[in-house]
């Protein structure tokens, strides 16, 4: 593993490094300041590709990751940061995002459990709607772009209210009719992990991969309590706790969007980040994929709906309030 990046040193004679600001086993993310335009933050993400590879398998790597940074720089969604850079020097890749400021939800989340409260179950789902729609962004685009690491910590809150998806470590881009490729080969974290990401080539992953991932995510949100894995949920499906049984406050709708997510075969989940985010929010919308089983109370039926119908019930509320009134007026008589 190479040296890291010196504060103040200067990549691309433009970006001039503050502090680090995050460390993996790829690479590190650090604050830097663009020279070029005065008070503007960015994060720079360094990606150090394995050296024990073969010489050809290094450089293909290196060109993937280009490929894909160029996919990156394109997107423009507001609950994701722009990517604005990316560079080469000696054997790392360079990726150069905006800042994004504030606190992961990760940090809020176990601000609200030493507190002994939970995050507002309101609140959250307006955050998931955020999510969601970034998520359906990257799913749409041509080819589909899979994140694969949904979780807490990759998620900000911004000052402005706004959540970011900051983290594109193990972004995967759905090209059709070949081996699925990724800016940087990893599994994700296990806890928001479904069982199709596991191994180290990712192709069976698709969006409703991150679906799981995304509700992994709520349910951990909502109930401070770390969802079991997939693997271990295999192995017994008893292990994840009914969100409620934690957290009485999650209405039942909620709790069945997270079950629902986090089915462990993907057929069994929504078919999109859409149909999850139009369930969760209780929408009106039709939506195609299958949904859960739902036990809807009957709502009850008032006079005037059913005077609107000539149904043989209907008949009988007119004539019984036309005995009435008649009562009522030769009493009154």
């Amino acid at each position: 593993m190479a040296l890291p990046l010196q504060k103040r040193e200067v990549l691309r004679g433009r970006y001039q490094i503050q502090q680090q600001i995050g460390q993996g086993g790829i690479g590190s993310v650090y604050l830097a300041e663009d020279l070029r335009l005065e008070g503007r933050l960015c994060a720079v993400k360094e990606v150090e590709h394995d050296r024990s590879l073969p010489d050809k398998i290094f450089e293909e790597a290196r060109e993937q990751f280009m490929r894909e940074a160029t996919v990156l720089a394109r997107l423009d969604h507001p609950n994701l940061p722009k990517v604005s850079d990316f560079f080469s020097r000696e054997n790392r890749d360079y990726l150069v995002m905006d800042y994004v400021p504030g606190e992961d939800l990760r940090t809020l989340m176990l601000d609200a459990r030493r507190s002994k409260a939970f995050l507002r179950a309101d609140v959250v789902l307006g955050w998931a709607n955020q999510i969601a729609n970034a998520l359906t962004y990257l799913h749409t685009q041509d080819p589909p772009i899979i994140h694969r690491d949904i979780k807490p910590s990759n998620l900000k809150l911004t000052p402005s209210g706004l959540v970011k998806l900051v983290d594109f470590g193990l972004v995967k881009m759905l090209v059709p009719d070949e081996m699925t490729i990724t800016v940087i080969q990893g599994q994700g974290t296990i806890l928001y992990t479904p069982l199709e990401q596991y191994g180290s080539d990712g192709t069976h992953t698709d969006p409703r991969s991150d679906v799981y991932s995304l509700g992994a995510t709520l349910y951990h949100l909502l109930t401070n309590t770390s969802p079991a894995d997939a693997r271990k949920r295999f192995l017994n499906p008893e292990s994840l706790k009914s969100p409620r049984e934690i957290n009485s406050a999650i209405n039942r709708r909620t709790e069945r969007g997270i079950k629902w997510a986090m089915k462990l075969h993907p057929t069994e989940r929504p078919k999109t980040a859409e149909d999850f985010r139009l369930f969760l929010l209780g929408q009106k919308e039709i939506i195609t994929s299958p949904l859960p089983q739902l036990h809807q109370q009957t709502p009850k039926t008032r006079l005037r709906d059913m005077l609107r119908q000539p149904t043989e019930q209907a008949l009988v509320w007119l004539i019984t309030g036309m005995m009435v009134l008649s009562l009522l007026t030769t009493l009154g008589n």
